[in-house]
């Protein structure tokens, strides 16, 4: 009995713990974009914004350029994932259902890119970007971001294809369904749960991406990543300023993440361990 009450009560302990130390500095961050200036610089830590006050997302929704960001991170992200999305369903339905030559090598090359870490990748970026007279336009960077999350989608629709039956496609061929007519009528439903997920991922992905956008933006076209770091005034950091901006920019992943939390998980589990 002892046993056993260790054995579900340890678990338990652990998430709770894990909990406490992810989501603390994200209330805390929120916390702080609704206290006033002397609560913030306060030596006495105010852990609960009492007296609290709407100035500081005030200031951040008038700080300026606002909006134009907003509509800019919307347009790169949104087209990203949407490009990524359509070119991975292709390549992972080839690969998955088709046989030719090169596929275990593309394979191959698909999983080197999925680890090779962009960063390192910006210098060359740069100059390929500035020597096509492109710099501080949004169409290089909403590219190089489909390219990013590229890997990941295909990898994991992979997955989900090799899950869905031959034979049902051959069913829908059969009663006069051509392949195309076949993968849109009887794969791609099937297909929700992953491109959810993947959806997902490349969404965050693209949202929150700083350095690219830093190199390749810096005058004009810039995202909301910039944008966060333009609270400072002649003596420091505004604090109130940057936590109010950095709360208005998690809320769109914390409302995608609700949305599709459970398809998303699933789908990354599921992806995960087929094909």
């Amino acid at each position: 009995m002892r046993r056993s009450l260790f054995g579900r009560t340890w678990p338990n302990a652990v998430a709770v713990v894990l909990f406490v130390f992810f989501v603390f500095p994200v209330y805390w961050m929120v916390a702080t974009s609704f206290k006033k200036d002397t609560d913030i610089i306060s030596t006495t830590p105010v852990f609960l914004p009492l007296n609290g006050t709407l100035q500081h997302f005030t200031r951040a929704f008038h700080s300026q350029g606002f909006w134009t960001l907003v509509l800019d991170s919307i347009t790169v992200t949104s087209c990203s994932v949407v490009f990524s999305l359509i070119i991975a369903l292709l390549a992972a339905f080839a690969v998955t259902r088709m046989r030719f030559k090169g596929r275990k090598a593309f394979l191959l090359v698909i999983m080197i890119a999925q680890m090779a870490p962009w960063e390192v990748m910006v210098i060359a970026v740069y100059m390929i970007v500035r020597d096509s007279n492109m710099l501080n336009s949004l169409v290089p960077l909403t590219a190089f971001y489909m390219m990013m999350v590229l890997p990941f989608t295909i990898l994991t629709l992979r997955g989900f294809i090799a899950a869905v039956p031959k034979e049902l496609e051959e069913s829908a061929m059969v009663d006069g369904c051509s392949r195309r007519q076949a993968f849109v009528k009887v794969v791609l439903p099937l297909l929700a749960p992953g491109l959810m997920a993947t959806s997902l991922f490349g969404f965050i992905t693209a949202w929150n991406e700083y350095p690219l956008v830093l190199v390749l933006n810096k005058e004009s076209a810039q995202t909301l990543p910039l944008w966060l770091t333009q609270f400072q005034t002649n003596f420091g950091d505004d604090w109130g300023a940057t936590m109010a901006a950095s709360t208005v920019f998690a809320l769109p992943i914390l409302v995608v993440f609700f949305i599709l939390q459970r398809k998303a998980v699933g789908g990354l589990t599921a992806g995960a361990v087929k094909g």
